[in-house]
């Protein structure tokens, strides 16, 4: 089939890569004339043929309301919109009504896999009206993982987004935690080599896991984490997730904790946020704050 994909960084640039490598075409559009396939919204519209689906990976909020709205005076009736960045569950409904009223489709999709993904593909969670997932089948089919799963038609619109919001605060959760017990191992004196302790984590234990995985290989690439400066970022979604939690009284104390964990490394360098850096970087190609930068 044919896809127009608008927004062609870390994530957009190898997702659409990977869906030509699955033989089917799509039209790029990046603000970067150098990423790009043509040179407007208004070009990548004209080069799809109808019904059309035009994929958005930019970021979420105004960037995202933006292209929608662009999206909204270019395409006709019956054509689909997917937004398959981090935006908030309550925006996509907001999305799908104002396209709604055009005859425009709208689906919502979580996309996880991070800079891996070009290579192991992407775990999607999208949202919104079966006839409408139907018809942006083949580009799910294309990016998702080799075997059985990675992919779920998680619900109405806003449902894949909001399932991608529970999974990055499962992931704050996790990354704490890992963190957590690697400071501690540094601390003491007995435990004279912690990277292996983690490597030797990998397998056969009941905390193996990717992410333990990637920390060994931040570890591989500075042992003992001294070329990063203890800050971390949160991107939003750990505030939404929690966010959440409060408006339905769910009570979510490990994810919480973590999220307010990050905000700690904004006062000092905590060690314990060293790894949760080296771990974005990891998966996601997070930039990173040196320790050259600290000054």
């Amino acid at each position: 089939m044919q896809l127009g994909l608008v927004g062609l960084g870390k994530m957009g640039g190898n997702m659409r890569e990977r869906i030509r490598r699955a033989g089917h075409t799509v039209v790029g559009y990046d603000r970067d004339p150098d990423l790009a396939d043509v040179g407007s919204l208004t070009e990548l519209v004209d080069k799809l043929d109808a019904p059309r689906v035009v994929w958005v990976m930019v970021p979420a909020g105004a960037a995202t309301q933006s292209v929608v709205d662009e999206l909204g005076g270019l395409l006709e009736p019956g054509d689909i919109v997917v937004d398959g960045g981090n935006s908030r569950w309550t925006d996509d409904e907001k999305h799908a009504g104002e396209l709604a009223a055009k005859g425009i489709g709208f689906v919502d999709a979580g996309v996880s896999g991070g800079v891996w993904g070009l290579k192991n593909g992407y775990a999607l969670m999208v949202g919104g009206e079966a006839e409408h997932v139907e018809k942006v089948q083949p580009v799910f089919d294309a990016l998702k993982p080799a075997g059985d799963f990675g992919f779920v038609h998680a619900g109405a619109v806003g449902a894949g987004h909001f399932a991608k919001m529970v999974h990055n605060g499962i992931e704050y959760a996790m990354m704490q935690a890992y963190a957590e017990g690697w400071e501690l191992l540094e601390k003491v004196h007995s435990v004279t080599d912690v990277r292996e302790v983690f490597r030797s984590w990998q397998e056969g234990t009941v905390i193996r896991s990717w992410l333990l995985d990637l920390a060994v290989n931040a570890l591989d690439e500075d042992e003992h984490l001294d070329e990063l400066k203890g800050y971390a970022e949160d991107s939003g979604e750990g505030r939404w997730t929690v966010e959440a939690a409060i408006d339905h009284a769910v009570p979510l104390p490990a994810i919480t904790a973590s999220l307010f964990a990050r905000f700690a490394s904004r006062q000092d360098d905590s060690p314990q946020m060293k790894m949760i850096a080296a771990l974005r970087n990891q998966f996601g190609g997070h930039a990173v704050t040196t320790a050259a930068d600290k000054a």
